[in-house]
Formats: C-alpha cells, sequence, structure tokens
C-alpha cells in the first residue's frame, strides 16, 4: 500500500506554485530563495484584565516584501491562527500587489482569538492593546506597515486601530493612513466593505469577455443562468453572490457554511438567506432551500463556477477527484492545495487563482490610502464641474436636434461621478487590466498553461523588475 503523502503547509504550498513560474523565468536558486523568504515576523504576546481576570493574547505581525513602502496586508482574528498562515498570507499580499499593480509589499496578521466569545468593550481594549504592541515595534505606520479588516475583523477594529495610532503619534498628520478599511465618517471610503467580493465578481466578468478562454473552460457564451455554487457567506462571499445573483442573474444553487448547506436548482436569493442568517445565526431553517449539515459535500456539487470564499485548504487531494465544475474561481486565500491544484489541472478544470481574484480589497485599500493621505475625498474638486460641462453638452444636442431630453438622458449626461462612482470605476479597470496582463503570459509563454502559473510569472517579474531598480539584482 502506497503511503500517503505529508500534507503541505500553507506557507509550503504557496511556495510551490511560486515554484512554477520561477522554473518557467528561469530564475536562478539564490533569486528564487530571496523572492519567496519572509523578511521579518513578529510574535507578540500581552496581558489583558477580561471580566476581573488577567488573559494572556499572542499574535503575529508579518512582513513578507518591502520593496514597496508601505507593506500591506489584513488582521485576522481566528481561534486557528498561526504563524505559518501568517506568513503565507503575507506572501500572497507581496503577488497579489505586484499582479494588480498597487505599489505595496506584501505583509499580514492575526491574533489567536475567538472575537465570538468576547464583548464588544472586551475587544475593543484587546485591539488596542495589541495595536500598541505593532506601533511600539514598528509593524504599524501609514509609512510602513498598513493593516487593513480580514476573518474576524471590521470597520470597527480598524478604527480603534487608528485611533490608538493617533494617540501614540499626534504629530502624525496622516494617521488616518495607518490603517485601511475604516468606517468612511473616520477616513474609510466608500465601497471598501464590499470591495473584494465586487473585485471577483469584477474578475468574472472578465473571464466571461474572452470567448477563447470560455470556450476552454467548455462553459457556455454569457453569466445568464450560470449554476454557481458559493462557499462561505461572510463578506467577501456575500458581495460576490449578491451581485452575481442581481445583477448578472446567475443561479446560485448551493450555499455553502460552516453548519451545513443550502441547495435549491431553482436558484436561492443571496439577501433572503443573509437576513435569515442574521436573525438565526444559522443557515438551518432557511425556508426556500433544502439544508443538509454535510456543508463538504456542497464543494462537489455540479454546477458551472464554484466560489470557495472562506478558508484556505478546502479543496484538497481528498475531494479534489469529486469536484464537478468547469471553473473555480478562488475568492478566498489558499482554498485549493497544491496538491489538489495538480489533480484539478490534469482534470481540465479552469481556476482563477487567488492571488488575482480577490485583490480587489487591496486595490480599495490603495484608494484609501490616497484618499487619505491626501486629505480630501475623490470627486470633491471636479464633480460639480463635470456636471456643468454635461449640462452644456445636453443643450448642445438638444438645440442641434430641436428635441427635449427625456429625463433618463439629462439624469445620466448630467450628473457627475461621486467617490463610489470612482471606486468602482478603478476596481473595474484594475481588475481587467490584470486580466489581460495573465492573458498576454498565457499567449507569450507555450510552458504556461494555467492562470496560476501566468498570475505569478506577472508577479514575479515585476518583482525582478523593482529589484534590478533599486540595485537589489
Amino acid at each position: 500500500m502506497e503511503k500517503k503523502k505529508k500534507s503541505l503547509s500553507f506557507s509550503e504550498s504557496v511556495n510551490f506554485m511560486v515554484d512554477r513560474a520561477l522554473t518557467v523565468l528561469d530564475i536562478d536558486p539564490g533569486t528564487s530563495k530571496s523572492i519567496k523568504t519572509c523578511n521579518s515576523t513578529i510574535k507578540v504576546s500581552f496581558p489583558v484584565v477580561i471580566n476581573g481576570s488577567i488573559e494572556v493574547f499572542t499574535g503575529w505581525r508579518s512582513v513578507h516584501s518591502d520593496h514597496r513602502l508601505p507593506s500591506k496586508g489584513g488582521i485576522r482574528y481566528a481561534p486557528i491562527v498561526n504563524q505559518d498562515e501568517v506568513e503565507a498570507l503575507a506572501a500572497l499580499m507581496t503577488y497579489k500587489c505586484a499582479i494588480v499593480d498597487v505599489p505595496f509589499g506584501g505583509s499580514k496578521g492575526g491574533l489567536l482569538i475567538d472575537p465570538s466569545k468576547y464583548s464588544r468593550d472586551d475587544l475593543q481594549k484587546i485591539t488596542r492593546r495589541f495595536a500598541r504592541e505593532l506601533v511600539r515595534k514598528g509593524y504599524l505606520s501609514p509609512a510602513t506597515n498598513v493593516p487593513a479588516p480580514d476573518m474576524g475583523t471590521g470597520e470597527r477594529e480598524m478604527a480603534w486601530i487608528a485611533d490608538t495610532y493617533k494617540h501614540l503619534h499626534p504629530e502624525d498628520i496622516n494617521y488616518l493612513g495607518c490603517v485601511t478599511g475604516k468606517p468612511v465618517a473616520h477616513g474609510g471610503i466608500r465601497g471598501r466593505t464590499e470591495a473584494t467580493g465586487r473585485g471577483v465578481v469584477y474578475a468574472i466578468r472578465e473571464f466571461f469577455r474572452n470567448a477563447d478562454d470560455v470556450k476552454a473552460a467548455g462553459l457556455q457564451p454569457g453569466l445568464s443562468d450560470k449554476r454557481v455554487v458559493i462557499q462561505g457567506l461572510g463578506n467577501v462571499g456575500y458581495y460576490a453572490a449578491k451581485l452575481l445573483d442581481e445583477e448578472d442573474n446567475c443561479k446560485i444553487i448551493a450555499i455553502v457554511e460552516r453548519d451545513g448547506v443550502l441547495t435549491n436548482d431553482r436558484g436561492i436569493k443571496i439577501e433572503n438567506v443573509r437576513c435569515h442568517i442574521n436573525e438565526h445565526k444559522t443557515i438551518k431553517g432557511f425556508p426556500d432551500a433544502q439544508f443538509s449539515e454535510d456543508g463538504a459535500s456542497g464543494l462537489e456539487i455540479e454546477c458551472d463556477i464554484l466560489i470557495p470564499a472562506a478558508m484556505e485548504a478546502q479543496i484538497t487531494t481528498d475531494n479534489a477527484n469529486n469536484i464537478k465544475t468547469k471553473l473555480i474561481v478562488e475568492a478566498a486565500n489558499g482554498p485549493v492545495t497544491f496538491r489538489a491544484d495538480d489533480i484539478l489541472r490534469q482534470r481540465g478544470i479552469t481556476i482563477l487563482p487567488d492571488a488575482y481574484v480577490n485583490a480587489g480589497g487591496v486595490t480599495v485599500s490603495y484608494f484609501e490610502w490616497v484618499r487619505n493621505l491626501s486629505h480630501i475625498r475623490f470627486g470633491r474638486m471636479e464633480r460639480r464641474h463635470d456636471e456643468m460641462r454635461g449640462a452644456q453638452m445636453l443643450k448642445v444636442i438638444e438645440s442641434m436636434t430641436g428635441e427635449k431630453a427625456n429625463d433618463w438622458m439629462q439624469a445620466e449626461i448630467v450628473r457627475g461621478a461621486d467617490e463610489l462612482d470612482l471606486v468602482r470605476s478603478g476596481l473595474d479597470d484594475t481588475m481587467r487590466n490584470s486580466y489581460q496582463q495573465l492573458k498576454e503570459v498565457l499567449d507569450s509563454h507555450e510552458e504556461v498553461k494555467d492562470f496560476r502559473t501566468a498570475a505569478y510569472v506577472v508577479a514575479v517579474q515585476k518583482l525582478l523588475r523593482s529589484y534590478i531598480d533599486i540595485g537589489v539584482y
């Protein structure tokens, strides 16, 4: 009997995937090692008084690369956080930023905690103490290291971190730029909350604009009526599924969550499921779909598009041969392991990789960071000017045609773009351009057969260019 292979760690899986690109580019071993190596990782442990007793919490912050500053990456709160995971996610951030032309290095942080077991006030004390540890050790600053929300964190935690930094560095007028993903009223930017999920949808739409890629995946043209299975209805999965359901007319036939799976071949309305979860804290009992406690089986449902939007290592050698989809869109970080990726590629299943697909979050974080440093919201200076130009153009059209424009034309032509319009436009442009860069690599390198390898080739080429420019390589 063949001995079962030892499971790869998350960071090993990422590195092996990068190795494919390094082989294609014929990079020497020393340079390859320098590209993959995590620059630094800090581990902090600190006490906090909770309900009259002292609890000690442990967290990490890793910087994979600081070839561009600041280094960028989220902070997650989860009971399974460990150093290897944080370092793997930091590496993914380096490649992700390079792929979508965001001028950041890669970083990531995590706190070993189950946030559901603590009150709001307790979480604030823990978060502020964690932030103090990061600031004092040089791992939190608008110039060098900028966190963002991740699993278990959100706008609230980012606001606490920004306020903590401000009190430690009151002289820094750019203090709001020390984190992104903040509430809009406290330096955030409209569209950031939905950014990763919306970026996933923009990536899918761009895929379907390329007829040869759609044909190669064995799919019919057009997104309408495509059968979609989504795993994870958190922030990313919810917005991706909602847009596909309401704007692209896809059928969400299954939703996989931690407590089971919902199925309905006629389609499931995402907003109704979200309301049910908010009320009951579970998908169980949702009236418009069948429920099964075997959530893992949901990944094996036959569909056109499978979107894992939960945790890493959800598709492994244990279930890769049972996956029945034509297109996998990795909305989560590392949902497909290296060995499972080999199996899926051999089976002819197309995969849009995480390092490209879920880059919408860091893209809009970049917009927010620029907004914070410029101290002015996007569109403030030009919006009314654009509206006046639009009104003048409308008058010219009406005078030339002798007819008055209808209400719809007046509203659309005269309206100036607000901040949300500009954010969505910039995100859409980023996802489209990045996809075409991947396509260019696929078309120009015969040995590159899949989008993941193409994505890492793009990332490595840009990293090497940066190293050459600054004299490292």
